[in-house]
């Protein structure tokens, strides 16, 4: 199994959306999206976007912060968007059935890092930084890295855009 990554520079909200649909395409139910990096750099952003490109009829999508989980209907199954940031227990995870999302939707998991041994050993991350330049606020740096065969050809689009 070999690791990969990849990395973009997106210079505005708008170009971090278009990432976001692009990259939404190409999911099936049972992909998982790690998103991480600090508060404020576009987590929340990318996966409303993502999400709203997946669902059947338009509607709003807020961070899932205080719910911890929000679940959407997409066009090819569940959605579901997570913010750990609060989380007590990884195992909490289990009684909220997001383990069992992870092989029958389309997961988008805010901070992670709190998942501790329950990761997905295939999930892709998505890892984003604010750009510390005077001129820059709006933009942001994307790493992408991902394990195996399953992330590579799928996001051969998406990079090459």
């Amino acid at each position: 199994m070999s690791d990969a990554r990849a990395q973009i520079l997106l210079a505005s909200p708008e170009a971090t959306c278009a990432l976001a649909r692009s990259l939404a395409s190409c999911l099936c139910p049972g992909d998982t999206l790690l998103l991480s990096g600090g508060v404020g750099a576009g987590k929340t952003h990318f996966a409303r976007c993502l999400i709203q490109s997946l669902l059947l009829s338009p509607e709003d999508v807020p961070s899932p912060t205080y719910t911890l989980v929000q679940t959407y209907q997409g066009q090819s199954g569940e959605i579901w968007h997570a913010d750990l940031y609060r989380l007590g227990d990884a195992m909490d995870l289990v009684e909220l059935g997001l383990t069992d999302a992870f092989t029958d939707a389309i997961c988008l998991i805010e901070w992670p890092d709190r998942l501790g041994d329950l990761t997905p050993p295939d999930a892709l991350l998505l890892d984003f930084d604010t750009v510390p330049r005077p001129g820059a606020e709006d933009h942001r740096l994307l790493r992408i890295m991902w394990q195996g065969d399953r992330w590579g050809q799928r996001l051969k689009g998406v990079l090459n855009e």
